[in-house]
């Protein structure tokens, strides 16, 4: 996909990795619409990027909402006039026994991470499909392939983000819309609380800066790529993991015993 001239709308646009793909994006020539809870949280980000010949405009949109997922659609094609690519980045994570958790907590990790990027799916491939062209783009993570003990609802809805993407691209098969998906392993950004570095930390979990996960989904999306796993060695578990979970299982159990302290900390 050229990026240049591509009505893009953004969420999860104030995050780590939001963030840096906005900067990426505006320096391809694409026209954005930026999209976070508070556009406020938005202004960091008006010194970053090079609004020469491009259209940047912000939206507020709390996408825990199942109703703002269509006004986001809406209002982003009212100021761009279309869209031609769809990233659905915007993501909640918790670390904690799921007994543990917050049913209210449960309810919008789903909603936000898996939901949302239904909806706007929903909501935005139709203009594409008519078009005969686009792309949506599904930010997941390597606990969307391995359940990591801890981190059961951001596991079930990162599984699930995989899996709409897997069926969303058989059923556009022909259309002339791509669907792809990108798995990060863990990434250095505000969503990590200090229990989950510290975690991290000692069980020498590998961690990566937004700024080159950003320039790896820009890639992902410049050669209209189906599915892209990031780091190594974590690639190549979930691959294990699909084959061989219970041989995974044993390697993971003196792992879970360590997060456990920390999970249970928070």
């Amino acid at each position: 996909m050229n990026l240049d001239g591509t009505r893009v709308l953004l969420t999860g646009a104030a995050g780590g990795i939001g963030s840096a793909l906005a900067v990426k994006l505006a320096a391809k020539g694409a026209n954005l619409s930026l999209v976070a809870r508070h556009t406020s949280d938005l202004q960091k980000l008006t010194d970053r990027i090079d609004y020469e010949n491009i259209d940047v405009q912000f939206l507020g949109a709390d996408l825990v909402d199942p109703q703002e997922a269509a006004k986001t659609v809406t209002e982003t094609r009212k100021k761009l006039g279309g869209i031609d690519l769809l990233i659905n980045c915007a993501g909640l994570m918790s670390f904690r026994p799921l007994s543990e958790e917050d049913p209210e907590v449960l309810r919008d990790i789903i909603q936000l991470n898996l939901v949302a990027p239904m909806l706007l799916a929903r909501y935005a491939a139709p203009e594409m499909m008519a078009r005969g062209a686009g792309r949506i783009v599904n930010v997941g993570s390597t606990f969307g392939s391995i359940g990591f003990a801890w981190f059961a609802a951001y596991s079930a809805s990162k599984f699930g983000l995989r899996g709409l993407s897997e069926a969303l691209r058989r059923e556009l098969d022909g259309s002339g819309v791509g669907v792809t998906y990108v798995a990060p392993r863990a990434v250095k950004t505000q969503l990590n609380t200090g229990a989950v570095y510290q975690m991290a930390e000692a069980t020498h979990m590998r961690m990566d800066e937004p700024d080159w996960v950003a320039e790896e989904i820009v890639s992902a999306i410049e050669r209209d790529a189906k599915d892209v796993y990031l780091g190594f060695p974590e690639k190549l578990f979930t691959r294990l993991n699909s084959i061989l979970p219970r041989w995974v299982d044993a390697g993971l159990r003196k792992q879970n015993q360590v997060m456990k302290t920390f999970a249970r900390a928070t």
